[in-house]
């Protein structure tokens, strides 16, 4: 183990108190997260603790040795998404810790001028890295989050509706892209199998625009449906959509259309076996 190494080790094991003390001080910490706070300091520091008595080098973070540091700020960084905390404010609290380990050095290395620079060299190259770390590891775990929440909305934007005994309705509202279809398609399929439907009505009444896109993700999933022995009706075709399905050419033979969801309903319940009676 390099000097500089043993000095930080001995620095993180003998002084851990008043490390953590300062750290807190320097990130400026409100007493209601103060506990909260400190155990995450407190884990940070043993995990670069044990490192350093691994072996690690203090220059290359990427060493095996470091794997326990990496965890303590990925576990650090995803508490702090869930907290709503920017990736800055986590960067910050790691870079904070550098001045309490530059401060200790200078107690024990003061009359070692030499020693002295290359061990705030190593503390300030190590911490910076750990920092980084922390914004790439935030970065990630943000993206996730996102991701994860955009599933959830598009599973929340396209309800499978039971209408009737063997009818399903799908209601569309936006833009209907490659994803959504996706979604759109293993709910309805799913959804399907387990009503035992023979009917599904697709309502594009929402969306706003029909383009040759559109029209595509639509006939898929019509041809899915019908694969799975059951029949579709799209409804929604406003003046102008029927316009725009002409002058494209998209050829919807075959396939039945309403202008309204009611009209569908209708004809869903006609071709179920169904006769809708007003009563007197």
């Amino acid at each position: 183990m390099k000097q500089e190494a043993q000095t930080l080790l001995s620095i993180v094991t003998e002084e851990e108190p008043v490390i953590i003390e300062d750290w807190l001080k320097e990130s400026r910490i409100g007493e209601q997260r103060r506990r909260t706070v400190q155990g995450e300091a407190v884990e940070l520091l043993h995990a670069l603790r044990d490192g350093l008595r691994a072996g690690a080098d203090p220059a290359m973070f990427e060493d095996e040795r470091w794997s326990g540091v990496a965890r303590a700020l990925e576990q650090l960084s995803s508490s702090r998404v869930a907290q709503g905390q920017n990736a800055g404010d986590t960067s910050m609290f790691v870079l904070a810790f550098k001045r309490p380990l530059l401060s200790a050095s200078q107690r024990r290395l003061g009359n070692d001028s030499a020693q002295l620079i290359d061990t705030v060299w190593q503390i300030s190259s190590l911490v910076d890295k750990m920092a980084a770390h922390t914004v790439l590891t935030y970065q990630r775990t943000r993206e996730a989050v996102i991701k994860r929440q955009h599933h959830e909305l598009l599973e929340l934007s396209t309800p499978v509706v039971k209408l009737w005994a063997g009818v399903l309705a799908v209601p569309m509202i936006g833009t209907l892209d490659s994803s959504r279809t996706q979604v759109v398609m293993e709910t309805l399929l799913q959804k399907i199998v387990e009503t035992e439907s023979s009917l599904a009505i697709i309502d594009i009444t929402g969306v706003p625009t029909v383009d040759t896109l559109v029209a595509q993700h639509l006939l898929k999933t019509v041809s899915a449906i019908r694969l799975m022995g059951a029949d579709c009706i799209i409804s929604g075709i406003r003046p102008q959509i029927a316009q725009t399905i002409v002058h494209l050419g998209i050829d919807l033979e075959g396939i039945s259309t309403k202008a309204t969801l009611a009209d569908a309903l209708a004809l869903a319940l006609q071709r179920t076996g169904y006769r809708i009676v007003r009563g007197e």
